[in-house]
């Protein structure tokens, strides 16, 4: 299909999006663990984002930041055996995930990667289209009901996205406490920082930090309601074609391995926090952009309404929305939801001219690589025809990594983009969303990206 003629940006908005301000030197060792704790992606130094290459030496331990698109396919692709999940992220995640895909590393992860591959294929994804767009119906809807009201973006696309996995996961809200569920998410995900400071500098795990207990408490309400969850379907005789009742049926192709209670549990608590946290955060700053460049909007909408005839949003449509999807790809490039991939290196390795020794912290920071000078052209400008068919080909693979790569790429990655397109495609040509306030949001990294006072617009039903 044609795509519609590419406006100019208008010269009244913003030059750029907002953007993290790095400091223009590396910070002192103690200015450095304030930085991890209040923010963490305020602590990488402007050299990340202009050097392929940047090292600091942190508690005797290499911290080793890698940008260049060669020498990161190098790390997660050529020498991927040599990496191991880091130790800052597994003391993040793991006493709430488990040893789900996510945080498992080794044959524990080949294995379970092995099982759940067959239920993410995309013919079983499609499937899903009718439940991602009912979701987003409903939240059309209700906005609608608010014309003229002012709502906090980020939480509304939890919901929504938190819908749709219930729905898809868990054949809807029977006996889902949904609302607990997802405070308990945020509450724990506010306490990693803590976690990833202390790493750093090789604290136990048991160090005591602020909100340590009630991250713990939401730690512990999750994998209880998740493992009562798998109890009550595990013992159901009634089959349903949803995803825990595929993981249910899951095993490994090679071995014939079923999962566990607990590994269910830790592959359902890493599909629901992952899963709807990231793409949430996706449309928030989707929403954003499109306010700044309402030109842009006006294309995506235009595209829209030539697929669907002006009517209702159908699954078939989806794969169609090809501008669609270049702007979403645009805002997870200037806005990655899971901004960094951190590695631990295993035994000592030669990663093209870069020698990094056992035990270093290898960090390919996502956010500053989808900022780099040397890899994009105005790096800040928000422009989704970069993300054209030629404009794709044209660019190193590696250089846009929103989903990871590697054997280790995000399993849910069609998942997340079909999603993302269908709520989008659903509630675009209804409703404009219009910033409530002059201040522009933040940045805060907590695992994912935030904005972090969140995100206040006014609803606007289109006339």
């Amino acid at each position: 299909m044609t795509q519609p003629a590419r406006p100019p940006i208008a010269p009244s908005r913003p030059a750029h999006p907002i953007r993290v301000v790095p400091p223009p030197r590396p910070l002192s060792v103690p200015g450095l663990l304030r930085a991890v704790i209040r923010n963490p992606i305020e602590a990488w130094p402007q050299v990340v984002y202009e050097e392929p290459v940047y090292r600091r030496r942190l508690a005797g331990r290499d911290t080793v930041f890698i940008t260049d698109p060669e020498l990161v396919r190098l790390v997660l692709v050529d020498h991927a055996d040599s990496f191991g999940k880091a130790d800052a992220m597994l003391r993040a995640l793991q006493p709430a995930l488990g040893d789900g895909l996510l945080t498992a590393d080794g044959e524990r992860w080949r294995w379970q990667r092995r099982a759940g591959s067959p239920i993410f294929r995309h013919e079983r994804i499609l499937g899903f289209l009718p439940e991602m767009i009912a979701a987003a119906e409903r939240t059309r809807d209700a906005w609608l009901a608010r014309d003229g009201a002012t709502i906090e973006v980020a939480h509304e696309m939890m919901r929504t996205t938190f819908d749709i996995i219930v729905e898809t996961m868990l054949s809807g809200r029977r006996g889902i406490p949904v609302e607990a569920v997802e405070r308990s998410i945020t509450e724990y995900l506010d306490s990693t920082s803590w976690n990833v400071a202390y790493a750093l500098i090789g604290a136990p795990r048991w160090t005591p930090y602020p909100g340590r207990k009630r991250a713990e408490r939401a730690r512990d309400y999750l994998r209880a309601e998740v493992l009562r969850v798998v109890a009550e379907r595990r013992a159901a005789e009634e089959k349903r074609p949803d995803l825990i009742g595929l993981l249910l049926e899951a095993s490994d192709p090679e071995t014939g391995r079923a999962m566990s209670d607990r590994e269910l549990a830790d592959n359902l608590l890493t599909f629901i926090t992952a899963g709807h946290e990231t793409t949430a955060l996706a449309l928030t700053w989707t929403f954003y952009l499109l306010d700044l460049y309402p030109e842009i909007a006006d294309r995506v909408r235009a595209e829209i309404e030539a697929v669907t005839g002006g009517g209702s949003l159908a699954p078939e449509h989806v794969g169609r929305l090809a501008y669609t999807r270049q702007v979403l790809q645009e805002a997870m490039r200037l806005y990655p939801p899971a901004p960094i991939i951190a590695r631990d290196a295993l035994e000592e390795v030669t990663v093209g001219d870069v020698h990094i020794p056992a035990r270093a912290s290898v960090l390919l920071p996502v956010y500053a690589m989808h900022r780099h000078v040397r890899i994009w052209d105005e790096p800040d400008r928000f422009d989704p025809d970069r993300f054209a068919p030629e404009a794709v080909k044209a660019r190193h693979r590696y250089a846009y990594l929103p989903f990871g790569a590697g054997p280790r790429i995000c399993i849910g990655m069609s998942f997340a983009l079909l999603e993302a397109a269908a709520i989008l495609a659903v509630l675009l040509p209804a409703i404009r969303l219009r910033a409530a306030t002059a201040e522009p949001p933040s940045l805060k990294l907590r695992i994912t990206l935030r904005p972090g006072a969140g995100l206040p617009m006014r609803v606007a039903a289109r006339r």
